[in-house]
């Protein structure tokens, strides 16, 4: 006959054995377990412990934030500990942690709302589903693997930004989401390369998927509306203008115009024979603030101007532009056509000029039109052709 047990023979004697209950938790216990819970679910999910770190996401960040709250906090640890499966509890307090009379001290250490529903999943600062969603689709980036087709673009957008060609605006609308956009979300540079077939949605919206490309050589397949949350809820997200300048250039201001300066192209008159060979193809290119005649009046006793008398033979005449940045664009234009000489000034000591280019007269025209009408961000000058030609993409 096999051995019985204490509790067999308790039962064969009619006496029955009551299992003790657990007591029943607070609902402010029960928001501290849930919320040690989705730690838990993190740990299982990524292997590891969540990260104080800003370029970690924002539910990671908050979950670091608890779990070091709940290790400085007693009552917590004393809570957590039968389920802690992890370990995750087993570092020292760091911090004091509140009286533990005090609930309402304790919830808001951990980021509860003390006035909330007994819903154990309101906590304080957490986004709606949808939002946290958008923000989970932007996050889970992968490498693109066809960059090298794109890095042309994003260093193309980045010079066009230094020199004012583009500029940034704050994100408005859902309809600015569309094929060849650059927006700025997450603190990065953000390309939209292809967009799906509109849908519905079942809540009624009009949606479509995205692909994205970012300037450090990930992407992502996102939903439009992702994006547009995310642009929405980022305090630096932005849209990047298209390469448009707008009417910079008139021969009339208008009423509200403020006249900024002009730009100017010199012809050398000097006698050197490099120079006279190429006279009709070398000019200066430069913008002034004030009077180009009076810029001028000493170019004879400046080697700036090669020590020789320049003539005028165009201006344009800005109006509400900023000067530098328009004359940085003319110079990185026309870089690869910068004439290399070098002369001696006046205390013999060796210059080379910067702003003289082996440019036709017809093509400085067309540039600048190129910038007024906004499809300068499509062209280029081959010096070898003198001649404009579009920029490869």
């Amino acid at each position: 006959m096999a051995d019985k047990t204490a509790e067999d023979l308790l039962a064969e004697l009619g006496v029955e054995i009551e299992t003790p209950k657990a007591a029943p938790r607070s609902a402010q216990e029960e928001r501290i377990i849930a919320g040690f819970e989705d730690i838990q679910r993190f740990v299982s999910e990524h292997g590891r412990a969540p990260r104080h770190s800003e370029d970690g996401d924002i539910f990671e960040r908050m979950y670091a934030v608890r779990l070091d709250r709940l290790r400085a906090l007693s009552e917590a640890r004393a809570l957590l500990e039968p389920l802690d499966t992890q370990g995750l509890l087993g570092e020292a307090m760091t911090e004091p942690a509140p009286e533990a009379s005090d609930p309402e001290a304790l919830l808001a250490e951990l980021g509860i709302d003390p006035e909330a529903t007994d819903d154990v999943t309101t906590l304080k600062h957490v986004r709606p589903t949808a939002e946290r969603k958008a923000a989970e689709e932007i996050a889970n980036r992968t490498p693109c693997k066809d960059f090298e087709k794109f890095r042309p673009l994003f260093e193309s957008v980045k010079q066009d930004l230094e020199d004012g060609t583009r500029q940034t605006r704050a994100f408005e609308l859902k309809s600015e989401i569309e094929p060849g956009r650059f927006f700025i979300v997450g603190g990065q540079i953000a390309y939209v390369a292809e967009k799906g077939d509109e849908f519905t949605q079942d809540y009624g919206d009009r949606d479509a998927r995205l692909r994205v490309i970012y300037d450090n050589a990930t992407e992502s397949n996102v939903l439009m509306r992702s994006l547009q949350r995310a642009l929405n809820k980022d305090d630096a997200g932005r849209r990047i203008t298209d390469p448009a300048a707008g009417p910079l250039f008139s021969d009339i201001a208008g009423d509200d115009d403020t006249e900024s300066g002009t730009i100017y192209v010199l012809r050398s008159r000097s006698t050197e024979p490099r120079i006279v060979e190429n006279r009709d193809l070398i000019h200066k290119i430069g913008v002034t603030g004030g009077k180009v005649e009076t810029r001028i009046a000493n170019a004879a006793n400046d080697a700036t101007y090669l020590l020789a008398d320049v003539e005028i033979v165009a201006t344009y005449e800005l109006f509400n532009i900023n000067r530098v940045r328009l004359e940085a664009l003319l110079h990185r234009f026309f870089a690869d056509a910068r004439l290399d000489l070098e002369i001696a000034d006046r205390f013999g000591k060796p210059v080379r000029p910067r702003e003289w280019y082996l440019v036709p007269l017809d093509v400085v025209d067309a540039v600048v039109k190129a910038i007024q009408d906004g499809s300068i961000s499509t062209l280029k000058y081959d010096p070898a052709s003198a001649a404009l030609k579009p920029r490869d993409r």
